[in-house]
């Protein structure tokens, strides 16, 4: 399924419908070049939940945590891009980082990739004429909620 984002409110809207839907357990794995909008999409996700405070992009930590009350479920925002292989992922304690929680995933073919999870929600973000086209395979997990 293709959804068409033509500016930052329909990022925005999208994140919102992404938020309403989310749940402890999933992931949210967003692919796409450099600039493609993934720490945007993953920024609107986590205002969506709640999150009235400033974002930062995970790329220096590498893992972000926010946890209740300040939105209104556990979330790890993790961004894969300086991982060289898979096992990485792993020795940052990822399964206990997402255990109870839901998961954004930035670049996630870097730490092996999440879309055999059916708690999964893949979304390839690519640059179009105006503004973005969002791409998104939904996990057996996501397909009595996604439309």
């Amino acid at each position: 399924m293709k959804v068409v984002l033509p500016d930052l409110a329909a990022m925005a809207d999208f994140g919102a419908r992404i938020a309403d839907l989310l749940r402890p357990g999933d992931v949210i794995a967003l692919s796409g070049g450099l600039g493609a909008g993934k720490t945007t999409l993953a920024r609107a996700i986590i205002a969506a939940l709640g999150y009235d405070g400033e974002v930062p992009s995970p790329s220096f930590a590498i893992i972000e945590t926010y946890d209740p009350p300040a939105l209104r479920l556990a979330l790890v925002h993790a961004d894969f891009y300086r991982l060289k292989q898979p096992v990485e992922a792993e020795e940052l304690g990822l399964d206990d980082y997402r255990e109870g929680a839901a998961l954004i995933a930035e670049w996630p073919e870097q730490a092996g990739g999440f879309a055999q999870e059916p708690g999964c929600l893949s979304i390839r973000l690519e640059a179009a004429e105006m503004g973005r086209i969002a791409i998104v395979e939904p996990g057996t997990d996501w397909l009595g909620r996604w439309r």
